[in-house]
């Protein structure tokens, strides 16, 4: 069975639905990535999470519910003494608002144990991480993840890395900074933002994006822009797709990380770049076109995008 893996953190998602009146959840960055490439890859495929959670109640049911979507649970850490983190989404004349809380978040803990995260990533195929899934990291930690993600990738792993910049999460610029060089350093394909590396790096064209992480090491490179055109490279050179606009964005929660699934998924199956491309904006257009991270009913009917 081929074997697919995302690291990172799970969340509890309480999202309004009326006055006073919220709906539980769960998501995340990676999370929805996994959630998303489960849906689209075959039965002979595993896709695998890998996180830390607690041992209490909430965390008991983060994992059922993990596994109900058909997602491998055996790379969950328990962490006694911490549960899992929390956010709230506010609603407010149609513009969505986030609070947090993940002082006591197992997942801050999920490269405290160096043999475990080696094991972890043996045997798999493709592993996703993100900007987040280093975030929430002490720096010690990131160090520790991203040399498992390199002996990973020595041992013939493809490793995936969306830099999703999330600033209040870091403690300075200049963290945040080194911390995405590290992740890249270690990475085979990159999905940045044009927007987030603008700011952070001060790239003045996705072109210039691009040239850093292949720099840093990055065999191909799908430079995403918000709803404009996507950037590639690979061996075959530089080049951009054009995007079509949707009607209507109404929620553009996870259009970054169902373009990564989709991305992976079929690049994992030997679809070329540009095809891989189409396909995530194909699928990323029709999550943006719904409310909520997770978007079922998309696949129903036979699964297609």
């Amino acid at each position: 069975m081929t074997r697919f893996l995302a690291i990172g953190e799970c969340m509890v998602e309480l999202a309004e639905t009326g006055p006073d009146t919220y709906r539980r959840g769960f998501a995340g960055d990676t999370f929805n990535t996994a959630w998303y490439a489960r849906k689209l890859l075959p039965a002979d495929w595993s896709v695998g999470y890998a996180s830390g959670i607690g041992t209490d109640a909430v965390s008991e049911e983060m994992a059922a519910f993990i596994a109900a979507q058909g997602i491998d649970t055996s790379a969950l850490r328990r962490v006694p003494g911490r549960t899992v983190g929390l956010y709230m989404i506010s609603l407010k004349d149609g513009e969505r608002s986030f609070s947090y809380w993940r002082s006591q978040s197992a997942a801050k803990l999920l490269a405290e144990d160096e043999s475990w995260l080696d094991n972890v990533c043996a045997g798999r195929k493709i592993i996703h991480f993100s900007g987040i899934t280093l975030a929430i990291l002490s720096p010690d930690h990131r160090e520790t993840l991203c040399a498992a993600l390199a002996h990973a990738r020595a041992g013939g792993a493809t490793i995936a890395f969306d830099t999703n910049l999330r600033p209040q999460l870091w403690g300075s610029t200049e963290a945040m900074r080194d911390g995405i060089t590290l992740g890249a350093s270690v990475a085979d394909v990159l999905l940045p933002s044009f927007d987030e590396e603008e700011g952070l790096f001060g790239d003045a064209t996705p072109a210039d994006t691009v040239a850093r992480y292949r720099d840093a090491g990055a065999q191909v490179i799908a430079v995403k822009n918000g709803g404009g055109d996507v950037t590639l490279w690979d061996a075959d050179g530089l080049r951009t797709l054009h995007v079509d606009k949707v009607p209507q964005v109404v929620d553009s929660t996870a259009a970054g990380d169902s373009f990564g699934a989709a991305f992976l998924a079929d690049l994992g199956q030997g679809h070329g770049t540009d095809a891989s491309a189409r396909a995530a904006m194909k699928l990323a257009a029709k999550v943006i076109q719904a409310r909520g991270a997770l978007v079922p009913a998309i696949f129903e009917g036979g699964g297609e995008t």
